[in-house]
């Protein structure tokens, strides 16, 4: 039998940019990375609200959300599907399976910027080839620019401190292996878009920090002055005042 998978892309006959027209804004993809317990999710769903609060079309794509459904684990698929399924499709926490489950979400998140929406991914994603994959997949489809990287970075110790899923003690314990910043590496992004400071700075005043590079952003798209000429966080420098 065969392995040939022959598929042929339908064109959509609504552009991406009549989508946008539609919404108001460009999609994009801004991609929340950090250790557990950094505050990337609480960070991107208060991005989340105030951005609904202003009419944009926004989405919050939760990394132990979308390990509840599309990137479940082998036990959850096993009831419904069988063992062989499971193991086959089922996600854990292996380098290939991080690998893939951020495959997974970089193809969703880039199907939501298509549509004209803003993704907000909060993910670990330890890996820095794997978020430059899904950075490339985004622009690509898209325009540079489309791909917003920020890191919520707070200290380890402020990270087991906080602990709010009990991950961390279990780890030190021997209870969970494969724990990232524990037993399984964390690759700090190089140059990202915005660097946050999650140990100084509350969630709201961060969430202000990334709507307003979105703002500089789309202010940028309309001939003002672009967001890289305006903040020294669209570098890899850590944004220390909200504004």
């Amino acid at each position: 039998m065969s392995k040939e998978v022959r598929v042929t892309w339908h064109q959509h006959c609504v552009a991406r940019a009549a989508r946008e027209q539609l919404n108001g804004h460009r999609g994009c993809v801004v991609w929340f990375t950090g250790l557990s317990g950094s505050g990337k999710s609480t960070v991107a769903t208060a991005v989340d609200r105030k951005l609904h609060e202003m009419g944009v079309r926004s989405f919050v794509l939760d990394g132990d959300n979308l390990r509840h459904g599309l990137n479940a684990s082998p036990a959850m698929l096993v009831d419904h599907h069988g063992e062989a399924f499971a193991a086959r499709f089922g996600l854990g926490f292996s380098p290939e399976d991080r690998e893939e489950n951020i495959r997974r979400v970089g193809a969703v998140a880039e199907l939501f910027a298509s549509a004209g929406m803003i993704a907000l991914s909060a993910f670990v994603s330890p890996y820095r080839q794997d978020r430059d994959a899904v950075r490339k997949l985004v622009e690509a489809n898209g325009q540079h620019g489309d791909f917003v990287e920020v890191f919520v970075d707070a200290p380890l110790a402020v990270c087991e401190s906080r602990d709010p899923k009990g991950l961390y003690k279990k780890a030190r314990a021997g209870q969970l292996k494969q724990f990232t910043g524990i037993d399984d590496p964390y690759e700090r992004p190089r140059a990202p878009e915005l660097h946050l400071d999650s140990a100084r700075h509350s969630p709201r005043q961060l969430a202000d920090i990334v709507v307003s590079y979105l703002q500089d952003r789309r202010n940028g798209e309309n001939g003002k002055p672009d967001a890289a000429s305006t903040h020294p966080t669209s570098s890899n420098e850590t944004a220390s005042k909200p504004r």
